[in-house]
């Protein structure tokens, strides 16, 4: 059988030689080893990005402080899953959202991403002027209200001023859009021109964006509203405390225990059997208090829970953009008419 002939396929690219006066250039000749020596980002290491990062904590003072945390420190302190916080990074785009969890709120509208629990607001900081905003309003107005006494729970008011934010920079932003686009609709109808055309088509792309995502604002609020489980769960101040008394009274209920325990034990001799059937009525005893209070910890949860005051603050804000997105609508079936109107001005020219 005849030997096979190995050719030397040429090299498309000519071999890349390093000069002697490059000391930095590794002696394997490979590229990528002499461009991470250079400290090109390129060549990153998986995992070198997952450091610590700055977070403004903000407390029911109103006080607020800026600290270095990884992200696993936040998930653990606020018991939250690693999905929730990639909700807040500033480097990805997702809807508006609003997540009620078992200690803590995550908003996320528009630019305000924040963390709320019962007692600090925790955010990324960033120098956008939306978050700046909100921090210094939310710090403003926990301080002029410190000594005064108000119904409305802390996490409720870090949520009324996102929701508030974030309404107020959408209808403002829409009202613009509608100073501008009803000046230029008004002339293409009398002068048709390519000019006034592309002016429009991009006006109607910017109107199309904003119309999205003020939908999406309104149908997060508007599923909050419907789900009466979701507002109870974002009652962290009295979950929270319910927890806390709950804890001391089981602590409480263990101590009188071992208590009545000791004092049988130091009580007359008794037979062994009268004995074991007193501890144990002891036991069944506690254990139906804790199983009754355990029992009424998780009724007052449920979906039974006064949730007035949450479904109030929601409705005010649900109001509020809804007639933001009305005022868009109405401004794209503008739009709409006016083209439909080209069209037959179009066609009656072309006859």
């Amino acid at each position: 059988m005849a030997e096979r002939q190995t050719q030397e396929i040429p090299s498309k690219f000519p071999e890349f030689v390093p000069s002697n006066s490059d000391s930095r250039f590794p002696s394997n000749g490979r590229l990528e080893d002499y461009f991470r020596g250079l400290g090109n980002p390129g060549f990153k290491k998986r995992g070198h990005g997952l450091g610590s990062r700055s977070w403004v904590k903000i407390d029911q003072n109103g006080n607020s402080k800026i600290l270095e945390l990884d992200k696993a420190t936040v998930m653990r302190h606020c018991s939250l899953p690693s999905r929730d916080l990639r909700l807040l990074d500033p480097m990805f785009i997702y809807p508006s959202s609003i997540l009620g969890r078992e200690k803590a709120i995550v908003v996320n509208l528009e630019m305000i991403r924040c963390i709320i629990t019962a007692d600090e607001v925790i955010l990324m900081n960033s120098l956008d002027a939306s978050v700046v905003h909100y921090v210094s309003e939310l710090c403003k107005r926990l301080q002029a209200n410190k000594d005064q006494a108000d119904d409305l729970p802390f996490e409720f008011k870090a949520l009324e001023l996102a929701l508030e934010l974030t309404c107020m920079s959408l209808d403002a932003k829409a009202k613009e859009l509608e100073i501008e686009i009803y000046p230029v609709l008004d002339e293409l109808a009398s002068s048709i021109s390519t000019l006034n055309l592309e002016h429009v088509r991009r006006l109607k792309g910017h109107l199309l964006a904003l119309t999205q995502r003020v939908q999406k604002v309104c149908d997060e609020i508007e599923h909050l509203m419907d789900d009466d489980g979701d507002m109870a769960e974002m009652y962290l101040t009295e979950k929270k405390q319910r927890k806390e008394a709950y804890a001391n009274n089981e602590q409480y209920d263990q101590t009188t225990f071992f208590t009545a325990s000791r004092v049988g034990s130091k009580s007359a001799p008794v037979s062994p059997v009268g004995s074991c059937i007193g501890v144990q009525k002891l036991q069944r005893a506690f254990s139906s208090i804790s199983s009754s209070k355990l029992g009424s910890l998780g009724s007052s949860s449920n979906i039974e829970e006064n949730i007035d005051q949450l479904e109030m603050l929601l409705e005010a804000y649900f109001v509020f953009i809804d007639n933001t997105l009305n005022k868009l609508l109405s401004l794209k079936e503008y739009i709409d008419d006016t083209e439909d109107f080209i069209t037959i001005k179009l066609g009656s020219q072309s006859i």
